[in-house]
């Protein structure tokens, strides 16, 4: 009987035992420590350079100079009277002659004139000897001088200086009206256009200049 009892109690005991040391092995393998996970490689950190520390050496400045010498100015060498040339004197400044007259421009006593009728287009071409007035329908010319261009004048032409008066002609039984100035001045035959008559009804203009015919004598024939 007491045999029995003392191996119940021992096999009670191994029961205890093995659970005791299974529930230690249990919670031990709870509290391992798990091994973290390998780094990922990335670019190796530079090392920073160096700081320097209290105890390695620094470098002595140099100290600026207390007096700073200044330089002794050059002196100029005066200069000799027999070294310095004399300047050369200026020269004669040639006064250009002023030109001779323009040759005089041959005068002529007759103008050719041609004038135009606007309204009808009519153009009639006739004489006008110097200082004696030709009528043209309500224009009256008096030509004043005409010429030619002297040989020393660059173009060839023709000027005629005249004045144009519009005058109506006198009804039968009514006073002559009085004239008015439609044109005064120089007409130049190559260019018409230069110093044209101003008229809403007629147009004129100068075509050349020619010396009247000689009179030629009854007995001489």
């Amino acid at each position: 009987m007491e045999a029995g009892i003392v191996g119940g109690r021992l096999l009670l005991s191994l029961t205890v035992g093995l659970s005791v040391l299974a529930a230690a092995g249990f919670v031990a393998a709870q509290t391992a420590p798990v091994a973290p996970a390998a780094p990922i490689a990335g670019p190796a950190p530079v090392a920073p350079s160096p700081l320097p520390t209290a105890n390695q050496p620094q470098p002595a400045e140099e100290a600026p100079p207390a007096i700073v010498p200044v330089p002794v100015p050059v002196a100029t060498p005066p200069v000799q009277a027999s070294e310095v040339a004399p300047a050369a004197p200026p020269k004669a400044q040639v006064v250009e002659k002023p030109a001779e007259s323009t040759i005089k421009r041959a005068r002529y006593d007759v103008a050719i004139i041609q004038a135009l009728d606007k309204v009808t287009a009519e153009t009639v071409r006739f004489e006008a000897a110097v200082g004696q007035p030709v009528r043209y329908k309500t224009l009256v010319f008096t030509v004043k001088a005409c010429e030619h261009a002297a040989a020393d004048e660059p173009q060839e032409d023709a000027i005629a200086y005249m004045t144009v008066d519009s005058q109506p002609k006198a009804a039968p039984g009514k006073p002559t009206p009085p004239p008015r100035q439609a044109f005064k001045g120089w007409m130049y035959a190559s260019s018409p256009g230069l110093n044209p008559l101003q008229h809403p009804v007629y147009d004129a203009w100068l075509i050349t200049c020619r010396a009247a015919a000689p009179v030629v004598a009854a007995g001489s024939r």
